[in-house]
């Protein structure tokens, strides 16, 4: 049993906030509803409310299924061959601007948690409550806006940044912003939650003490670290990885496995994760809509990346990931135990749900020779998932993550050989040799090659490795853009602007000014 946790807080709080959050007039008043007028009056209130906006992580648009499939999808560590349209398209840059199923549930709940997190902050200021308190909920309401908008900037471009609740009809409609002025809010907000929050909430006094799965400060500095880095700004980012490097909080995990099951969660490689449990909530499956009492809080992660026979193997690896493991054994002659952590394979003693894999699927000699995922399966506990039901956290940030994203810095600040070690301590957790006797005397644009080869192994199937050719400019560089057609041939219909994904054609429709992003 899950106890303490962020996951086991009550649903009550998100369905106070609902009619909030929508402000939907209506022609008749209810005179015994709440309202955002009459419920925020005490320091309870100020809880539930940021609690509330916690759970939109957990959404099916969330990180409950959509946010997962939109990240990894593009990847070339991935692949999708689901009969669903909208999911394989997505991968292969093709989505239809006019059905926003899966992107556009992802679009809504982003907005969604950021207008919860608008009526924290524009409500708990004015609650006669502990001050320390006060000044915890109000970093984790702009750590949570922050994180809404990173996904909202970074995967969908020009989009609207509303900074207030809503109050008439007219702040429904908010001018769209450039991607330029959307990281500079991102970048805001993560700034003042990195100044609000705290390290731990072991030490705290009030209610919310011990309550692991909060928004730390280490989170905070890690994500504006990572905006940060995601514009070029190194010199700055470092300084705030290195921040959290120094905090002391964090080190890896000796297992690389227990970063991706439900029993070794919140561990202290951890930054943030998104709470789920199969204990909390109530046994409803929680797929679309607005949060009902009868909902779990678990995901369909598990289910929709399960292995064949055993999930719907909606999305795969890719052969290139899987050979790219193989480049380099373990110091003492074994694959890097990253693969078998990773994904399901046909290799002597690989177990498939209790089953070898080739006893499992040796009367089909395509699945024989298929790659599965299993990265956040519950083949440790479970017979398959048909049960739609898992409750393994979802880790967003990672301290490997961290220590990689400062070694890259410090490359582009020229200080390469000062970047190797923070490589080193990743690769020495898996048990691979020192990256110095490896490829000594690296440049500058060798570390950067190797960078791109030690992140596609560390965070395949972690909605990573998108963001990072992205970013590294491979898309619109011609040989690297050749390169990614090589190891996932659902590049061959990329085009410029699709690097993000589309605005929801009713949100065009209902905002005045929006426009679509280009090449849809």
């Amino acid at each position: 049993m899950k106890k303490n946790t962020l996951k086991n807080i009550a649903f009550c709080a998100s369905l106070l906030l609902i009619a909030g959050a929508c402000d939907k007039e209506l022609e008749q008043n209810n005179p015994n509803a709440q309202t955002s007028a009459t419920f925020w009056q005490s320091q309870d209130d100020a809880l539930k409310g940021v609690n509330a906006a916690y759970l939109t992580l957990a959404v099916d648009g969330g990180y409950m299924r959509s946010t997962n499939l939109l990240l990894d999808n593009r990847g070339d560590d991935l692949k999708s061959n689901s009969p669903w349209d909208q999911m394989y398209n997505s991968g292969k840059f093709a989505l239809n601007a006019g059905n926003d199923a899966i992107y556009g549930w992802a679009y809504g709940a982003y907005y969604e948690g950021v207008s919860k997190a608008n009526l924290v902050l524009d409500n708990v200021p004015n609650i006669a409550m502990d001050a320390e308190l006060k000044k915890r909920v109000l970093g984790q309401a702009y750590f949570l806006r922050g994180l809404y908008f990173f996904h909202l900037v970074n995967m969908y471009g020009n989009v609207s940044l509303p900074v207030n609740s809503v109050k008439s009809k007219a702040d429904f409609t908010v001018p769209q912003s450039t991607p330029e002025q959307g990281w500079n809010q991102v970048i805001d907000d993560l700034k003042k939650a990195a100044e609000m929050l705290p390290a731990s909430y072991d030490g705290v006094t009030g209610s919310d003490k011990g309550q692991t799965g909060r928004a730390t400060k280490g989170a905070a500095m890690g994500y504006l670290g990572k905006a940060l880095l995601f514009n070029k700004r190194y010199q700055e980012a470092a300084v705030q990885f290195k921040a959290v490097i120094d905090l002391g909080t964090y080190k890896l995990v000796s297992n690389y496995r227990d970063n991706f099951t439900e029993a070794n969660e919140n561990n202290s490689e951890s930054l943030f994760e998104v709470q789920f449990s199969r204990d909390a909530g109530g046994k409803d499956l929680n797929w679309g809509g607005e949060p009902a009492p009868g909902w779990g809080r678990v995901t369909g992660r598990a289910i929709t990346y399960g292995a064949r026979g055993l999930g719907w193997t909606d999305v795969q690896p890719t052969r290139w990931i899987f050979d790219e493991y193989q480049k380099e054994k373990t110091a003492d002659g074994k694959v890097d135990p990253r693969l078998p952590a990773t994904m399901f394979y046909n290799a002597p003693g690989i177990m498939v749900y209790g089953v070898e894999f080739s006893k499992r699927y040796g009367g089909n000699p395509q699945d024989l020779n298929d790659l599965f995922c299993r990265k956040y399966a519950n083949d440790d506990t479970k017979a398959d998932e048909f049960d739609w039901r898992s409750g393994i956290n979802e880790r967003l940030m990672r301290y490997s993550d961290v220590l990689l994203m400062y070694a890259e810095c410090l490359n582009e600040l020229g200080q390469t050989s000062q970047a190797i070690p923070y490589v080193q301590q990743v690769r020495a957790r898996v048990g691979l040799a020192d990256i110095t006797k490896v490829r000594p005397n690296m440049t500058q644009a060798d570390f950067r090659d190797q960078l791109s080869h030690e992140r596609a192994l560390e965070f395949c199937l972690e909605g990573h490795r998108f963001d990072d050719v992205n970013r590294w400019g491979w898309l619109k560089d011609a040989t690297k853009l050749a390169e990614l057609k090589k190891h996932d041939p659902e590049f061959d219909t990329y085009k410029t602007g699709r690097e993000y994904y589309p605005i929801p054609q009713r949100e065009i429709d209902n905002n005045v000014g929006v426009k679509q992003n280009a090449s849809y």
